[in-house]
């Protein structure tokens, strides 16, 4: 089948790689005037490592990763609320937990296709579909026909507004900046995410003696006044934080900053569309909270080819494939969403009783959730 994907993300690449591996002819169109990894860090969870170790990319992305064996949430005063044991999670459930600069992942996936086959400066505007093709139309006037669409095309999807009119954008209420600097003297295998009532503080070590870090701070919309924050205003705001966050703002540079406000997609009832389908984030794009907005667009790409194995029709694939992936993307995007809600508490005391609660919060507990992510398929 010659399938047409619009979208070099990790979404894009990993399905197409993946459709490529059952058999498919793929082609990539990217908006982008280049085809480059955007971005800081990001976690690639078990789940997803599970199916990047079935597409034999496994040892690429662990060469370039840090394997990660603990993830803590502590107070503000430095104090432990909750550890999980990454060591566990990978003895459970076959696979790593993998932290890895997104253009270090980008150059994995993007190695695996052929470059005539991935064209940049290719925005979709919109897809017609006939009886047995469906053809894409670009913004410079070109088109392409094919037997099937994936629209990889992101959050602000014209894809996915051209099928799905009514989809809302949601903004979750608070703002993010981010950065990777060099921390080579912390040499951890420990993710930690501190929580306050001026806002969330996370590190991720990446390979190379790197370190990713993000911050979160409760604001309106667009807001211009915190937009225009450098470093020694976030220095400020997140002072009295425990280390290494001082020394990791103090490494930071006003040019290493990347900010933006942190939105998600309502979920949507539907991601088929005839021989179209949507998938990652036009189809389900998620807060960060849970670490499975990447993650659960490799999972889309794994379980989309197999619809097509089972089904060659697309129609009748991209359908089985909605019904497989929408409650499970659903509850990802409401529980990060919620999540996202109460670490950003700022009342004194719903912060003291969160902290208290998530403290005591059993390992059981933790163990079933991560049944639930890890055990999908």
């Amino acid at each position: 089948m010659n399938i047409a994907i619009l979208g070099a993300g990790i979404a894009g690449l990993t399905t197409a790689i993946s459709l490529r591996q059952a058999g498919h002819a793929v082609t990539v169109f990217e908006s982008a005037p280049s085809i480059r990894g955007v971005g800081a860090g990001l976690i690639l969870a078990v789940n997803a490592m599970q199916v990047y170790r079935r597409l034999g990319l496994h040892e690429a992305i662990l060469a370039r990763g840090r394997n990660l064996e603990f993830f803590n949430v502590d107070a503000r005063t430095g104090r432990r609320l909750n550890r999980i044991d990454g060591v566990e999670l990978t003895r459970r459930h076959g696979a790593p937990n993998v932290a890895i600069h997104r253009r270090d992942l980008h150059a994995v996936l993007l190695a695996q296709l052929d470059p005539a086959h991935v064209h940049a400066g290719k925005r979709a505007a919109r897809t017609e579909e006939t009886a047995g093709t469906v053809t894409v139309h670009f913004d410079d006037g070109s088109r392409r026909s094919c037997d099937a669409v994936v629209a990889a095309d992101g959050i602000h999807s014209a894809i996915r507004r051209q099928l799905v009119p009514a989809a809302r954008e949601r903004y979750a209420g608070y703002t993010c900046w981010r950065a990777v600097v060099a921390a080579p003297e912390l040499d951890s295998r420990e993710t930690t995410e501190t929580w306050g009532r001026p806002g969330r503080f996370g590190a991720v070590p990446l390979a190379g003696g790197d370190t990713y870090w993000f911050a979160c701070v409760n604001a309106p919309a667009r807001d211009t006044r915190l937009q225009a924050w450098r470093v020694a205003d976030l220095q400020a705001h997140f002072s009295g934080y425990p280390e290494p966050i001082p020394r990791l703002l103090a490494a930071t540079r006003d040019t290493d900053l990347l900010w933006n406000d942190i939105n998600d997609l309502a979920p949507l009832d539907r991601f088929a569309f005839g021989r179209t389908v949507l998938v990652g984030d036009a189809a389900h794009a998620t807060t960060p909270n849970m670490g499975q907005g990447a993650c659960q667009a490799v999972e889309d790409a794994w379980v989309l080819a197999d619809c097509l194995r089972a089904q060659p029709n697309p129609d009748a694939a991209f359908a089985a494939f909605e019904q497989r992936r929408l409650a499970r993307t659903r509850w990802i995007v409401e529980s990060s969403w919620n999540l996202g809600k109460i670490a950003q508490w700022e009342n004194p005391l719903a912060c003291a009783l969160r902290d208290w609660a998530v403290r005591r919060t059993p390992q059981s507990v933790n163990a079933n959730l991560a049944k639930r992510l890890y055990d999908w398929s």
